[in-house]
């Protein structure tokens, strides 16, 4: 398989912290899930690999050639960043456009990409309106638009379904495998196992900024399906959500951290993750976003890692 990504021992160090740490993987075609917990390295791979910042040490090339360096290449690649860093006073329209213009195209190629990419992410009827009035996944919509306005053959998205609602969930990971049928290449990050899931079995999961374990997702979703999983949910009525929640056999504690917050331990991640948007859907339930505590995910995290200091 043709490396599309591929890292030898890189190191990035920011003063007296590891952000990489002799990181060693390869990402191939299609889609591959970047997996790992807050602060493991994902966002330091990524902003190497866009050339934002210099490896200390390692080699690091993407699409065949070196990750540092000037080359016409880097218009083959698109970044998703993980942090919104929208122009709020700002049109969807005018936020694709102008970046567009930036990245030197005519004002008239412009606005024809940004029309398009705009489309390709479902957004054209509300490409008018105010960034400051956009949805959580509205947001990253955008963000994804901006990325692939100029066509690149490889994505980076970091985090890209971080926070958005179980539906809106379901649309963004249909609209990455949309991405892939047309020809793209996508590595995409996140802390959430089971999210990645949906999109792709291939993973290279990080931690301590070393690559811990590559290669088939299902083997290693077993061995966190026998932890504990806690998720938080973000919604106007918790109590009245835990109702239905409660009657999952997998679900085995429910708390009430906050006024518009409920907190569900599951023994079967997997099984909650697939079956939430449908409960959403049939009974219009209020769910604006969904997180996984990171707590657990870092007890296997360690496990695999034992010997990767």
């Amino acid at each position: 398989m043709t490396a599309v990504v591929a890292a030898e021992g890189v190191t990035k160090r920011y003063g007296e912290v590891l952000g990489l740490n002799g990181f060693t993987a390869t990402f191939g075609p299609g889609i591959t899930g970047l997996v790992g917990p807050n602060g493991a390295g994902k966002s330091t791979l990524f902003r190497l690999l866009v050339g934002q910042l210099r490896a200390d040490s390692g080699s690091l090339a993407l699409l065949g050639y070196p990750a540092w360096g000037e080359g016409e290449f880097r218009r083959r690649v698109g970044y998703c960043p993980e942090h919104y860093a929208l122009f709020d006073w700002m049109t969807g329209e005018d936020f694709v456009t102008t970046l567009l213009r930036l990245d030197g195209f005519s004002r008239s190629e412009a606005r024809t990409r940004a029309a398009r990419a705009i489309e390709e992410v479902g957004l054209t009827e509300d490409r008018l309106r105010r960034l400051r009035t956009y949805s959580k996944g509205m947001r990253q919509r955008i963000k994804l638009a901006q990325s692939i306005a100029h066509d690149p053959e490889l994505l980076l998205l970091d985090e890209p379904l971080n926070g958005v609602d179980p539906v809106g969930r379901v649309a963004l990971s249909a609209l990455m495998h949309q991405l892939q049928a047309g020809g793209r290449h996508l590595i995409v990050s996140s802390h959430v196992l089971y999210e990645v899931e949906r999109l792709t079995d291939r993973i290279v999961m990080i931690a301590n900024g070393r690559a811990i374990a590559q290669g088939d997702l299902h083997q290693i979703r077993d061995l966190i399906d026998t932890h504990p999983h806690v998720i938080d949910l973000e919604t106007p009525d918790p109590r009245g959500l835990a109702r239905f929640l409660g009657a999952w056999e997998h679900v085995v504690a429910i708390e009430f951290p906050g006024p518009d917050r409920l907190r569900i331990q599951s023994r079967s991640p997997e099984e909650f993750y697939r079956a939430l948007p449908g409960l959403v859907v049939a009974e219009q339930l209020d769910v604006r976003a969904v997180h996984s505590a990171d707590d657990n995910l870092d007890a296997v995290f360690r496990y695999l890692s034992e010997g990767h200091p």
